[in-house]
């Protein structure tokens, strides 16, 4: 596939996955169509060397593995996104009653969003609903196909400040509106229900999200940009994926998770700092009949690869980016370095990924913070508290991260995918942080 081609399924993996759930929802359907076998984490495992499995957590958190039928080296090397995005949630009374019989959606903010970037734009409402059939409680995955919200600015007449750094009020500006007085308190719920196929009395509760519906475009005269919602952190989610579906290593366990919640702290059970991964790396440990010995050997040996996408300079404000390590779309992967170690990479997991991307062909640019800025955290050292492994974070690079409608180029993806390829597809043979052998 070329660069295009990558770049349109990309956009189609982005688009059917409305919230976390379906996010995780696509991945297994691309698991299930490669044969792998779903464990459910509340029953028995049998593992067997060479076949592949993935399991879940809240519907929102996944992780694939590939067993080697070689495990005399026997360690994991892992690739971690995640499958959330910053958006607005809809509180559980979610009605509010305003003036002329308006109703509008009661939200909260999700994440560290941009919030000018919500106004005045088609949006919908995505996620699960719990519904009560036939005595049980049954999870549905729930999207409304349809352009049924908006958040409308106040027209610059009224509000003269509005391009003089205004700022929002989440609680009062953010409030989509939803009728102008066709629809009535306690609509949304009866909404809800007659899309399920159900009455307003059986839904129990509800995890639901705003979608920006805006139609996502690859753009320019030669085709060099890609813009779409939640590309931050989709875009890494799905070239993890990709490339670790098309790679086989028979020494190793490759390992592909998309952890739930790194928008608000990855402080929840299916989130980074949980002990998902640390617990399915133990069960597949246990079930391949290791011992607690060789799972600690194991890890010692591992390798993680958190994948959570990277700031381009921006063509405006170049001056807020670090002089020398600067990144610039469609010039590769982002190696990404903090000393105070939000950002995993010290030199022995960059030498790792250097000869990765060598062997690769792919080109790598470096990302830090200026140093009188501060910037944000990921997957790696968050993950790295409950399974403590060599790793490195790295990305793609992407305009107008937060927005609800980013930027980024149409090369990076096939970077991205062929060097991910080349991590899983390489038997990286790891002797404490003093020597690295690559079969």
């Amino acid at each position: 596939m070329n660069d295009i081609e990558i770049s349109k399924e990309l956009l189609s993996f982005i688009d059917s996955s409305k919230s976390m759930f379906h996010t995780v929802d696509t991945m297994k359907k691309y698991f299930d169509k490669e044969g792998y076998t779903y464990l459910k984490e509340n029953e028995n495992w049998k593992i067997e060397k060479g076949k592949n499995y993935y399991t879940t957590r809240n519907n929102s958190s996944i992780l694939a593995f590939q067993v080697g039928k070689d495990l005399d080296d026997y360690h994991f090397q892992i690739t971690a996104a995640h499958s959330d995005s910053p958006t607005y949630k809809i509180k559980a009374v979610s009605e509010l009653e305003s003036v002329g019989e308006m109703l509008r959606l009661n939200v909260e903010g999700y994440g560290g969003m941009i919030d000018s970037s919500w106004f005045d734009r088609p949006l919908s409402v995505a996620g699960r609903v719990l519904i009560n059939e036939d005595g049980k409680l049954v999870n549905k995955l729930f999207y409304i196909d349809k352009d049924i919200l908006m958040i409308p600015n106040v027209a610059i007449h009224l509000n003269r400040e509005i391009n003089n750094g205004f700022a929002y009020n989440k609680q009062i500006d953010l409030m989509p509106l939803f009728s102008s007085g066709e629809l009535k308190k306690g609509d949304f719920d009866k909404m809800i229900a007659d899309e399920i196929g159900t009455c307003v009395e059986n839904i129990i509760s509800k995890d639901l999200f705003l979608v920006n519906r805006q139609k996502q475009v690859i753009w320019g005269y030669k085709d060099e940009f890609l813009s779409t919602p939640k590309l931050d952190d989709l875009q890494c989610a799905f070239s993890s994926m990709k490339g670790f579906l098309s790679s086989e290593n028979k020494h190793s366990i490759n390992v592909c998770v998309v952890f739930d919640n790194e928008e608000v702290g990855s402080n929840t059970k299916q989130g980074a700092m949980s002990t998902f991964m640390k617990d399915t790396l133990k069960r597949i440990n246990f079930s391949l009949n290791f011992g607690i010995d060789d799972y600690y050997k194991a890890i010692s040996k591992s390798f993680l690869v958190s994948c959570d996408n990277a700031h381009a300079v921006h063509p405006n404000h170049p001056e807020l980016y670090d002089q020398t390590n600067r990144t610039f779309i469609n010039k590769g992967i982002v190696i990404k370095e903090a000393a105070n170690q939000k950002y995993t990479t010290d030199a022995f997991s960059r030498a790792v990924f250097l000869e990765i991307c060598k062997k690769a062909q792919v080109p790598v640019q470096f990302f830090a913070n200026r140093s009188d800025k501060v910037g944000g955290s990921t997957l790696g050292n968050l993950s790295n508290i409950q399974v403590s492994i060599h790793a490195l974070d790295i990305g793609v690079a992407q305009l107008a991260m937060h927005s609800s409608f980013e930027t980024c180029g149409t090369k990076d993806t096939s970077y991205m995918i062929k060097a991910l390829k080349e991590f899983f597809s390489t038997n990286i043979k790891i002797d404490a942080s003093d020597e690295v052998v690559f079969e």
